[in-house]
């Protein structure tokens, strides 16, 4: 039998798209880490007690933060289906509701934040002198933690437009914003660490006024309302509930990952401060991909194209799963190379680099799940996904123990433990997704 040659444009035609919105939203995840590193890199040479602060410190607003992404995940599902379904004023109303609904999150979060301070830099163990620096830093950044939720937001509100190019261009603009604030007020005006923290709120309290600035110029445009509605914030948070719980899961897995290490001892746990890095940073490559399918399957589901939503499902999952094959080989080849990078002692690189092959043979799975669990959020299918984030949390737990328990220390330990998750973890969740895209049920279609 021939193969069909409209089969062949039509995935060609797709994989333009999946190409088209995923670069530059690889792009944008990459630019947000880079204020960490500037924050890093700066406050760095103030001292050590400075640094040990600014980690603890963003440890905690990337935590906050990082609990909130539901704000981008529903925002981009809601308004990509409004669009299929031909509602651009809708879609429009829905992103505008997501961004005030950040708006408040984040103005609370920031008072939190401001009061809690000095509870969080004990609770973590922090030293009284450390403690002092994490606390400056937390204060000083917290008036920015309303940017960063509107930014969340309104990128999710335009990659529902299917606009990843304004987030990336408005990330990067930050970033660069964010180190010459950073500069000008740690030792230009002698602000120390506090002018550190004070430059990043800047940089993202100018980042959303900017996305702010674009989208209601779309809203207008569109004839949407840009007054806040109850109704619609409140069916934004109701949609966004789940994916906190979805992402929860994800977060207590990880922190699961790191009180195992180090349990496991010193040469262990600074293994897999260097392997988790690295993982990270693959992560945000497969992330865009998911991102790209989150803004399709909403589009087609919405259009009540279901045939065109098997279609995004079947060719985004092919460019997952071939990722994590071209992503495990470059890890598994580099990873002796790499580790030297990161440690001069002998027993951590040996660790970093035999566990990277580990990971590698899971990175094809790993493109797997990070594809799906976008096609689910894009199909708004939240409340499985929080489920069974859960579920697989509670899987993990017993497996995780039992490699604290018994694994020896050092780089074998490290190694089970990179197994338990890359691979029983991440194996769970792939079969808890794979089987509810096998059906239909997720296909939902309309508004």
């Amino acid at each position: 039998m021939k193969p069909d040659p409209r089969r062949g444009r039509s995935d060609r035609a797709l994989d333009a798209r999946i190409l088209a919105l995923a670069v530059p939203a690889l792009g944008a995840l990459v630019a947000e880490p880079l204020f960490v590193l500037a924050d890093s890199a700066i406050v760095g040479h103030l001292g050590t007690p400075q640094l040990a602060g600014l980690s603890l410190a963003s440890t905690v607003l990337l935590t906050l933060v990082g609990l909130c992404v539901f704000l981008a995940y529903a925002t981009t599902a809601a308004v990509a289906r409004r669009i299929g379904a031909g509602d651009p004023t809708g879609a429009l109303t829905l992103g505008v509701d997501g961004m005030w609904l950040a708006a408040g999150l984040g103005v609370l979060l920031a008072a939190v934040a401001w009061l809690a301070a000095p509870w969080a830099a004990t609770t973590l163990g922090a030293t009284p002198e450390v403690a002092v620096h994490a606390v400056t830093y937390l204060r000083w950044s917290a008036p920015g933690l309303p940017g960063m939720l509107v930014v969340l937001a309104a990128t999710g509100a335009l990659r529902g437009l299917q606009d990843t190019r304004t987030p990336l261009w408005v990330a990067a603009a930050g970033a660069v914003a964010n180190t010459i604030l950073n500069v000008a007020l740690v030792y230009g005006a002698g602000l120390g660490i506090a002018g550190s923290g004070a430059g990043t709120a800047i940089a993202q309290l100018a980042m959303a006024f900017v996305l702010t600035i674009v989208v209601v110029r779309g809203a207008r445009k569109a004839g949407a309302s840009l007054r806040p509605a109850v109704g619609g914030i409140w069916a934004t948070a109701r949609a966004g509930a789940p994916l906190l719980v979805r992402t929860l899961s994800l977060r207590l897995a990880i922190l699961l990952t790191v009180f195992v290490a180090a349990g496991l001892g010193q040469v262990a746990l600074a293994g897999h401060q260097v392997v988790s890095s690295i993982w990270g940073l693959i992560a945000l490559a497969l992330d865009a991909l998911a991102i790209a399918a989150q803004a399709l399957v909403g589009h087609s589901l919405g259009a009540a194209d279901v045939a065109q939503t098997r279609a995004v499902l079947r060719r985004t999952l092919t460019w997952g799963t071939g990722a994590g094959v071209v992503l495990g080989v470059a890890v598994a080849v580099s990873g002796w190379w790499l580790a030297p990078l990161f440690t001069p002692d002998p027993q951590v690189r040996s660790a970093v680099a035999v566990t990277l092959v580990i990971v590698a043979v899971f990175l094809p799975m790993a493109g797997w799940v990070f594809v799906l669990d976008g096609v689910l959020i894009g199909a708004g299918d939240g409340r499985y996904l929080a489920a069974t984030g859960m579920l697989t949390l509670v899987a993990f737990v017993p497996v995780a123990l039992a490699v604290r328990a018994w694994a020896p220390d050092g780089v074998t330990g490290l190694a089970w433990l990179w197994s338990a998750f890359a691979g029983v973890f991440m194996l769970a969740r792939a079969l808890t997704t794979g089987l509810r895209a096998r059906g239909s049920t997720w296909m939902v279609t309309g508004t």
